[in-house]
This record gives structure tokens, sequence and C-alpha cells, in this order.
């Protein structure tokens, strides 16, 4: 496929990875990493994230020197161990989530956000750490507690100890809850397994991406499990807004003022 613009080198352009057209990278990049000519929200890594939602230099990080221990010692095409150093110098992370105090549009918030680019945001002892110690310090300074959720879900090579996370971040959610606290996801594709089952699912407002992906296990192994044809549109955020689990689809462009309209009828 030709260029659309004349004298725009090759390289600036790129095939959307859902429509297949050839769409200028500054203009993607413009509109937040969402395709312009089919309105694919494509994935974006915490520190982009982060960018796009707060407002300007207000975000002031926490718990940022956490790293796992590698409790299991694992090891499978190569130790966890050096996995995490590689996935630590491709991201400059040191781990898959990122949480800290910010402003949206000037309402004070402890934001916690998911790197996809870390191990698919797998959920660990250090994710599920900080998403606990976000949670409490929203209910110690009485803030609204904001999470943008992307996540393959538990991360296998801590076994036991990731798994542990699902109960540790819910409980610590449901203290506050009884606090009176105001908790917001925005589930962002993909939103599955471990992290879906847990703080994910438990907002008081789930907001989702369009065409986010949001469900358990995916679609092809259940379809498998089953033996069955699924609905179409399966796992879909619009999906999940028919039945009921998510509250309201945002595109991202809209997300900064959704949310600060909630704040405000929420009195928070």
């Amino acid at each position: 496929m030709a260029d659309k613009r004349p004298g725009v080198p090759a390289g600036l352009w790129t095939r959307c990875d859902k429509c297949g057209e050839m769409v200028y990278e500054k203009e993607v990049a413009e509109a937040l990493h969402v395709c312009p000519e089919c309105g694919h929200h494509r994935r974006v890594d915490a520190r982009t994230r982060i960018t796009q939602l707060v407002d300007p230099e207000s975000f002031e990080e926490f718990a940022a020197d956490l790293e796992t221990t590698d409790p299991l010692s694992f090891k499978d095409r190569i130790p966890y161990s050096e996995r995490i150093r590689r996935e630590q110098k491709k991201t400059g992370e040191k781990d898959a989530v990122v949480v800290g105090q910010a402003f949206i549009r000037g309402r004070p918030v402890i934001l916690g956000v998911m790197n996809p680019s870390f191990i698919m945001a797998s959920m660990g002892s250090v994710v599920g750490e900080k998403v606990t110690r976000a949670i409490e310090r929203a209910m110690d300074e009485n803030l609204p507690f904001v999470v943008v959720t992307s996540s393959g879900g538990a991360r296998m090579q801590e076994g036991m100890v990731s798994l542990v996370q699902m109960a540790k971040t819910s409980a610590a959610l449901a203290r506050f809850h009884e606090a009176g606290g105001l908790y917001i996801v925005v589930a962002t594709d993909p939103t599955t397994a471990g992290v879906a089952a847990s703080f994910a699912s438990l907002g008081d407002v789930i907001l989702a991406e369009p065409k986010a992906m949001i469900g358990f296990a995916g679609p092809r192994v259940i379809a498998n499990t089953v033996k069955t044809e699924l609905p179409e549109g399966f796992q879909t955020a619009e999906f999940m807004l028919e039945h009921g689990f998510v509250d309201r689809i945002v595109s991202r462009a809209d997300l900064r003022r959704e949310i600060a309209r909630i704040i405000d009828y929420c009195g928070k």
C-alpha cells in the first residue's frame, strides 16, 4: 500500500494491526495512540499512560524501589531472575505497575497504572504490594484511588506467592470500601485472569476502553473447554457493558474528563 501523503518518509508510517490501514505515526501519537482510521486503542506503557492521564508534572511516584526476590528460584527457558533483569533493562521499570499521587483535572488522586510492556503486566508479589500500598495511601489521605488495569494475570514464576496477591489486594479494597473510599477502575486491553478476578472487578465504578478484552480465561481456552461457539464479541468491553460488568465505555481522549466528573459526582 502506498503512502497516503506525498513527501512523508515511509519510515514514519505503520500498519494498524486491527484495520490494516497505513497510518501516520505522528497522528497516532497525537491521538493518544489511537488509530485515526478505525479507533483501535493501542496498548501503551505505564509512563505514557500517566502522561496522558494526569495534569502536567503532577505525578509523584512512591514505592518505586520494590522488586521481586525470586521466591521460588524459578527457571523455565531462562531463570526468572534473569528474565526480570531483562525486563527491567527493556522497560526501565522495576516491575509491572507504577503507583503515585497525582492530579487529574485538578482533582487529587492516588493512581496505579499497570505496564503491559513488563511481562504483560503479570501480577507477582511486587504488583500486589504496590497496589496494596496505593490503596492504603488513598485510605490514609482520604483520596480517590484510580487504577488502570492491563494484565495477562498472575505471574506463574512466583507460584502461590503470586496467587496470594489476589486476596491481599481484595482485602485492602474491602477496608477501603468500609472507610468510604472511592475506587475507580479503568480496564484496558487486556484485563484478564488473576487481575480481572481481583482488584480489577471491585471498582465502585468500572470504566473500559473500547474493544478492550476483559475476562478470566481467554476466549480460545473457553471455547475449547466448553466445546461450543461463543457469542459474537465475547469478552469485549462492549459485551461486558451489555452484561453489567462494566459501567461505561470511555474513549481514551475522554478518560480525564470522565474520571474528574465521577470524582465530583461522588463528592470526593
